[in-house]
């Protein structure tokens, strides 16, 4: 069967068809994609989350099967974690995988034992919604959202949040006003926090005037809306090394420049939850996508978070 893709850009809508992958026709300049894309696995229930670990390994949550996957330098597929407490966000620090359980939790799992320690569990003497998304930052703390997506209501926290989790667990919150904050990442200066709202086509960016501390937040940029539809908004993203954000909306990736310039979008041919980049070169993009993940290899290069130095 003949599968027609679409990559919107800049310049206009380039239509094309292919058998099963999606060829980089027309790239966004400077970005990609470069190459097909190509589905690494399939067969899934709700992929999320993917992080890549440095050494070869990307790991990635499966929320509806209560699972953390691995996939090896070989393209193999593994249980890495069951039950994970329905792990949504990761990220690899050093020998850590850092995840948000919706189960309540911000954990850390050694990757060499799978032993679990959990992070934060309580604000003011009360569980968490149900921990989403992350991001660490040079000084071991953690940025995370806490909607209300797989919470039990009422909420426990009474309202949906961003929070800071300093290495030492003294946990903070700094953003309340948002109706969904999703997604979040720091700008590779980590001067600022881009937090994706899923409820809202305005995506938010914050100045980060000291570690945990931030400063009054402005509109980054309002997302392309699907044909019928207004305020939708973003799920997970990841960061290139000149700042340029990919943000997973009900379109595809949007691409937007560090000074919220819309650049492109690259379609999937499911919708996806969260993208990140891996490889030898960090120029893969892997996408958690519905119930597979896809890869496709960029221009672009990925931004790594180095975390605190062991």
């Amino acid at each position: 069967m003949r599968t027609w893709i679409y990559i919107l850009v800049a310049g206009g809508l380039v239509c094309f068809g292919v058998s099963s992958t999606l060829l980089a026709a027309d790239p966004i300049p400077g970005i990609g994609p470069k190459d097909d894309v190509r589905k690494l696995h399939g067969d899934l229930q709700f992929t999320e989350g993917p992080t890549w670990d440095g050494q070869g390994n990307l790991y990635f949550s499966d929320i509806p099967a209560n699972r953390i996957y691995k996939v090896d330098a070989s393209g193999t597929l593994s249980v890495f974690i069951e039950p994970s407490n329905h792990t949504n966000g990761l990220m690899v620090n050093h020998n850590r995988l850092l995840a948000c359980e919706m189960d309540g939790r911000l954990v850390a799992i050694d990757l060499a034992s799978k032993e679990t320690n959990a992070i934060v569990s309580k604000y003011r003497n009360q569980r968490f919604n149900a921990p989403n998304d992350l991001v660490i930052d040079r000084e071991g703390g953690i940025y995370f959202t806490d909607p209300h997506f797989r919470a039990p209501m009422p909420l426990p926290q009474e309202v949906v949040a961003v929070y800071y989790a300093t290495e030492e667990g003294q946990v903070s919150r700094l953003i309340d006003d948002l109706k969904a904050p999703n997604g979040v990442i720091l700008s590779p200066d980590e001067k600022t926090l881009y937090v994706i709202p899923s409820l809202q086509k305005q995506m938010m960016a914050y100045p980060v005037t000291s570690p945990g501390k931030l400063g009054p937040g402005k509109v980054f940029c309002e997302l392309q809306q699907p044909e019928g539809k207004d305020d939708t908004g973003g799920d997970g993203l990841t960061i290139d090394t000149q700042g340029n954000l990919y943000i997973t909306s009900g379109l595809g990736i949007q691409v937007y420049s560090p000074d919220g310039k819309w650049l492109g979008i690259i379609s999937f041919p499911e919708q996806p939850a969260n993208c990140s980049f891996g490889g030898s070169s960090n120029q893969t993009l892997f996408v958690t996508a519905r119930t597979s993940l896809y890869a496709v290899e960029m221009e672009a290069k990925g931004h790594v978070f180095p975390g605190k130095a062991e």
